[in-house]
């Protein structure tokens, strides 16, 4: 099956979308029980932690940690949004630096100024996009940044999402005294899959639609350690508490560039592996033997891969063991967890 396809369905009685690109998952999104990242809560200040520059805080879902306050006392509300998950046990990670996000727009309430994104490059369509985003929003002091997704978007439906986020943005700012409470739920699977998946697709939302394209058995070989590379290769992910280990294995080659072989292919793969699994925090790739001179390559076919990848994610570089280290945010929960 070639093309892109997004397929909107249930997975063990849970809300789930998936993004197929010619025949294969290439990206995936399930509902969890945990709070979604981008909800907005009124939180209540707890207590600072020395040396850290943070706070606990308060919400009705349980504490949150939230880094470099200045200026909040105990006691204080504060409006607060869910940046990513947290590990078991820990607080929720939440920022004071509140975005609303939609599939045309992010309304930034803390950083005024237009912006369009660096993608659009056609002079007459930044114009254009320009004059609706001022016009949309008038005198207003809060900042707006245009997606890519624009570029083929009408401009009536552009105007409409920019009001529709502005609207929101208005009435939760507005409402940042009282008790704790939970303003605005987090995306669910099928919303982030309309906000995030922009590009050409076709939409199946019939029921079974996972069923019909396998998508169950695909999940149970993602949930597993072993991850095959094309060309024989493959890996073992295995998360620890403390991180991701990724190891590399040439499987069958044993010619003399199997490894550089098995490492360019891991370069290529592991931005997908890590995102269907949902893994993210330091995470230590054990490369197949390679000689020092083709590291060059392997660090430009891992930047090129992760250039594309909806996951912020920081390449760290070699350790003196000649491990490969990065630093991936937990934006997702990891799937073997939500399906427990």
């Amino acid at each position: 099956m070639k093309g892109r396809s997004i397929l909107l369905d249930h997975l063990d009685g849970r809300e789930a979308a998936a993004l197929m690109v010619d025949g294969r998952l290439d990206d995936l999104f399930v509902a969890s029980d945990a709070p979604a990242p981008g909800t907005i809560y009124r939180a209540r200040a707890d207590r600072p932690v020395k040396g850290q520059g943070g706070m606990f805080l308060s919400t009705p879902d349980g504490p949150a940690f939230l880094r470099q306050v200045k200026g909040l006392s105990p006691g204080q509300s504060i409006l607060v949004q869910v940046t990513g998950y947290s590990e078991p046990g820990k607080a929720l990670p939440v920022t004071a630096k509140i975005l609303f996000k939609s599939r045309y727009a992010i309304v930034t309430p803390d950083a005024p100024g237009r912006n369009i994104s660096r993608s659009i490059r056609d002079d007459d369509l930044r114009d254009q996009l320009l004059e609706i985003a001022h016009d949309v929003m008038a005198d207003s002091h809060f900042g707006l940044i245009l997606r890519s997704s624009c570029a083929t978007a009408e401009p009536e439906a552009i105007a409409e999402d920019i009001k529709q986020m502005m609207t929101l943005a208005e009435q939760v700012m507005a409402d940042s005294d009282g008790d704790e409470e939970r303003l605005v739920d987090g995306d669910s699977p099928h919303v982030i899959a309309w906000r995030e998946w922009s590009d050409p697709a076709e939409v199946i939302d019939t029921p079974g639609a996972f069923d019909d394209h396998e998508i169950a058995e695909t999940i149970t070989q993602v949930c597993s350690a072993h991850h095959a590379l094309p060309g024989g290769g493959h890996l073992f992910i295995e998360p620890t508490r403390a991180l991701v280990a990724v190891d590399v294995n040439t499987g069958a080659d044993t010619s003399l560039a199997a490894g550089v072989k098995a490492n360019l292919a891991c370069a290529r793969e592991l931005p997908r592996a890590l995102r269907l699994r949902g893994l993210g925090g330091q995470i230590t790739v054990d490369l197949a033997p390679m000689p020092r001179k083709d590291r060059r390559g392997f660090e430009t076919a891992l930047r090129a891969a992760f250039r594309s990848d909806p996951d912020d994610t920081a390449l760290a570089g070699w350790t003196p063991l000649g491990h490969y280290e990065l630093q991936r945010k937990r934006s997702r929960m990891p799937l073997a967890e939500t399906l427990k």
